[in-house]
């Protein structure tokens, strides 16, 4: 199982989402994980950066579509609707109940999810503003395969 560097060790204990960092949409779902995801198993990564880039690699996937979300679990990678279904299945509350939609045929579910992230910034915009992370929530990010330190509790993204 791949593992997160941490320092000089490896831990397989997360799940990694790799979002696009230069997307509104994008940064509201990272807000809406975090809040949601009390046990704290996902970690966070864009897409453009080198641990990123080293996942995508990784698992095969391309490293210039920014049109994609993608759930990295040990060595197991989830693109567009299944890694969204894959998600919604950990967080707290109702939302799991979500994840029976993994009945309906990948094919289907991935144009649905295609229309939306072609039409994300048209619709939801693209920050003015860089969003800047808080300390809290930057504990949740990678870095070059490092995880932040913070000895805060849970944040949100903050507009700067």
């Amino acid at each position: 199982m791949r593992g997160v560097k941490r320092g000089d060790q490896y831990q397989a204990v997360y799940a990694v989402l790799l979002i696009d960092g230069q997307c509104y949409l994008c940064n509201r779902i990272t807000q809406f994980v975090v809040k949601r995801d009390k046990a704290k198993v996902f970690r966070f990564a864009t897409l453009q950066s080198p641990i990123g880039q080293r996942l995508l690699q990784e698992g095969q996937l391309s490293l210039v579509d920014m049109n994609t979300f993608v759930m990295v679990q040990g060595d197991d990678y989830f693109i567009k609707s299944d890694a969204a279904l894959r998600v919604l299945s950990k967080l707290d509350g109702w939302w799991r109940i979500l994840y029976l939609f993994i009945i309906v045929p990948r094919s289907l579910r991935d144009v649905v999810y295609d229309i939306n992230a072609q039409n994300r910034f048209r619709w939801f915009g693209a920050p003015e503003e860089c969003l800047i992370p808080t300390h809290d929530l930057r504990s949740r990010f990678l870095e070059d395969g490092v995880l932040f330190a913070s000895k805060e509790s849970e944040g949100h993204l903050d507009e700067k």
